[in-house]
């Protein structure tokens, strides 16, 4: 077992191993301290066949192999859950029953137990069977209209917003309110945990917007925060590097108007006019094309013109601020993002890599039942 530190010391976690939203919420649980250990069936490589190492989604917890369909690793399993407080699965609704490890039995063997289920679709519905991934569940919450411009197909934005904030930061948020529940009444509970139903609350406040009459639902590209505005885009800057502005208030919008001597132009003065955003976004563009991307941050970082430089993978772990806070570790050679949040008065240890190593049944259930 890893002996971790952190506000979740001491808490017990089975998760039965499975790929995206499921492992980075229990890799936010361990790095807060939990106790997981990974249930993964034997030979279970990584997505894209990478080296278990820089499966990062597993870092900061061990890996015990069983064979759920086998009857004597299922009753291992058993045995596991029966000590712990929550359990994660994200296999599609249904299996884990087939398995013989549904909730009605996990229940009944330990009634405190929180369990969390990750799915695309959710546990009900008529997609609840059908295959997905970020993409698709964001599709059809109203957040993948919204991104990119108007005159091109909304881009995939990685595998951040449904499986990742949508999905295993629901799910952290989820299995620790059930928990309290649990610890203060004895009684567990299913956490239904949906990647599309996380789609839609990421867009929680634009919903609300359009219900007030300020969001453009029908025209990509058109509204504040994707684009719809001068001022809160990116801007190419001379030597193909990008600026990105978030001058949305006026007080900031002033500040990175003088930055670039630009305050007295009246192709500025009405910062929210929908006629005005056109022709700033021209102007800003044959601005920001004078000097290059370092240059503009020296100019701009210093100020409250809401503005920072569009940094890649290679050079994020090198920014000054990320240094003096470390926010990106490394270990064993591999950088990493660190852990998130910090917490005052139970801080927790660095992050492994993807490969913390194996737990024998025999190793947990003497730390568990100590």
């Amino acid at each position: 077992m890893l002996d971790r530190n952190g506000p979740l010391k001491g808490l017990r976690v089975v998760e039965l191993a499975g790929l995206g939203p499921g492992p980075f919420a229990c890799m936010m649980l361990a790095d807060m301290g939990a106790e997981v250990v990974r249930v993964a069936r034997p030979g279970l490589k990584p997505l894209f066949g990478i080296d278990q190492k820089y499966n990062l989604y597993d870092r900061s917890r061990r890996a015990l192999e069983l064979n759920l369909r086998d009857p004597g690793d299922r009753d291992a399993a058993l045995q596991l859950i029966d000590r712990a407080e929550i359990l994660v699965e994200g296999y599609r609704p249904g299996v884990i029953e087939r398995l013989g490890l549904g909730p009605d039995v996990l229940l009944a063997r330990n009634p405190g137990l929180v369990i969390g289920r990750m799915t695309g679709w959710g546990q009900d519905g008529p997609l609840r069977d059908r295959a997905g991934h970020d993409i698709d569940y964001m599709a059809i919450s109203g957040a993948l209209w919204a991104i990119g411009p108007a005159d091109a197909p909304p881009p995939p934005p990685q595998n951040i917003v449904a499986d990742l904030a949508g999905g295993g930061m629901m799910m952290v948020a989820g299995v620790l309110a059930a928990l309290t529940h649990a610890r203060a009444t004895g009684q567990g509970q299913v956490v239904d945990t949906c990647m599309s139903d996380g789609s839609a609350l990421m867009m929680v406040m634009q919903y609300g917007l359009k219900a007030a009459g300020l969001g453009h639902d029908g025209a990509r590209g058109s509204d504040i925060l994707n684009g719809g505005a001068a001022w809160y885009r990116c801007y190419a800057t001379k030597d193909g590097g990008y600026i990105a502005l978030g001058a949305i208030e006026p007080q900031f919008f002033a500040t990175l108007l003088q930055a670039i001597g630009r305050s007295d132009d009246p192709i500025f003065a009405h910062q929210y006019g929908a006629r005005s955003q056109a022709a700033m976004h021209a102007e800003l563009e044959a601005i920001f094309a004078t000097k290059t991307r370092d240059e503009w941050t020296a100019i701009l970082e210093p100020l409250d013109a809401c503005a920072a430089p569009v940094l890649s993978m290679d050079e994020a772990p090198d920014h000054p601020h990320n240094r003096a806070r470390g926010t990106f570790v490394e270990t064993d050679g591999l950088v990493q993002p660190g852990t998130c949040p910090r917490f005052s008065a139970t801080p927790g240890d660095p992050p492994t890599h993807g490969d913390a190593g194996r737990v024998s049944l025999d190793e947990v259930l003497a730390r568990w039942d100590a």
